[in-house]
This record gives C-alpha cells, sequence and structure tokens, in this order.
C-alpha cells in the first residue's frame, strides 16, 4: 500500500527534520517528517495563500483544514485570539502539529484532532485549508460540504487550490451548493478562493 499523507497511520519510519517558513513577517521553525505533507518546505499553495490573504486579528473560532504539521493553524493563533482547530486525518501530522504548536507559544489556542473528533456543535469563523485534491473529486465534495456546512452565518473560507486541479471548477461548484465563492488572487499556479456562508442550497 502506498504511504499517502492522507493515510491515517504512515506506513513509512518517523524521520524528522525542521524547516523554515516566514508567514506574515514573522519567522517559524517547523518540525516535519516522512508520511506527512510537503515535509521539506513549506508548500507553495500554502505560502501562496498565506501571502495573499491579511493575517486575522481579534477573536473567533478558526479551522485549518488539513492541517498538515501546522503551519496555518499555528500562524493562525499567533496572528489572533482565536480557539484555532487543526483538523487532519493523519496522526502523524497531528502530533506535529501540537510540537510546532508548543513552539510557536500557542498550544492552549491550537486543538488538534481527527475530523470525527471535532465537537459537533462546533461553527467556525473562518475555515482556512490548502485540500487535499489528490483524494479524488467524489471524496473532495464530500469533505468540503461536511465543513462548509459549519461555517457561521458570517463565516468566510479561504482555499488555495491549483489551477490545473481544478481551482476554476472548485470556485464554480462552491458557488453551486450555496457557498458564494469568487477568486481574490492568483500566483504561481495557484487560485485563492474566498467562500461564505449563504445558508443551505436551494432543492
Amino acid at each position: 500500500m502506498a504511504d499517502h499523507y492522507f493515510s491515517a497511520e504512515p506506513g513509512s519510519p518517523d524521520v524528522r527534520r525542521t524547516v523554515e517558513g516566514r508567514i506574515w513577517g514573522r519567522d517559524y521553525t517547523f518540525t516535519t517528517a516522512t508520511g506527512v505533507f510537503s515535509r521539506d518546505r513549506l508548500d507553495i499553495g500554502t505560502a501562496v495563500l498565506l501571502r495573499e490573504v491579511a493575517a486575522p486579528t481579534g477573536s473567533g473560532t478558526f479551522l485549518d483544514l488539513g492541517t498538515g504539521y501546522g503551519p496555518i493553524a499555528c500562524a493562525l493563533a499567533v496572528e489572533s485570539s482565536a480557539e484555532v482547530w487543526a483538523v487532519d486525518v493523519n496522526n502523524r501530522a497531528l502530533e506535529l502539529t501540537a510540537e510546532n504548536a508548543k513552539a510557536a507559544g500557542v498550544a492552549d489556542r491550537v486543538h488538534t484532532a481527527l475530523p470525527d473528533d471535532v465537537p459537533a456543535d462546533l461553527l467556525f469563523d473562518q475555515i482556512w485549508s490548502n485540500p487535499a485534491i489528490h483524494i479524488g473529486k467524489p471524496e473532495l465534495h464530500k469533505m468540503l460540504l461536511r465543513w462548509l456546512a459549519r461555517l457561521a452565518p458570517d463565516g468566510v473560507a479561504w482555499f488555495v487550490v491549483g489551477k490545473n486541479l481544478g481551482g476554476d471548477s472548485l470556485q464554480r461548484w462552491m458557488t453551486e451548493q450555496g457557498y458564494p465563492c469568487e477568486r481574490v488572487g492568483s500566483a504561481k499556479g495557484f487560485r485563492v478562493l474566498r467562500a461564505t456562508n449563504a445558508g443551505p442550497a436551494p432543492s
């Protein structure tokens, strides 16, 4: 069986290293490992997302969907006073995110969780994601609908998706599902998308 970063328990040896990243004017050192997404550097798509969208401030409840080793979750917690839920199906990724949140001094506000362990009544003021496109369109759509349904009434969701991986069609699809979506940035072959909650799609 191939070892994917979206495996619950990566089969590869847990070989760790550190990578540097600069997010919203701050320098970070993250611990990464084999078996997690973009272990060798801050992913280009993630970097584009964090460069094209201003850092959030204030309080609230945020979701980092597909957190990986946690660069988005950590930066969100550092820049704001929000409670940040870092969600992933990969247990090794969640362990790394917790370690990186501790190193960044925000372990008290970064909550790592498997998807089914997030409290069912929790709504999110902001969702941030570099989604796992490679899980396939049916699973991707299922995942996005699950979490967009938990966007607060005035909430906003930020996504980065490669143009060649269907960024434009995903933008149209989210709008069709009742989550008006616009492109707010484009760089290095990636689309940065902003979706809002307009209520349930018409039946």
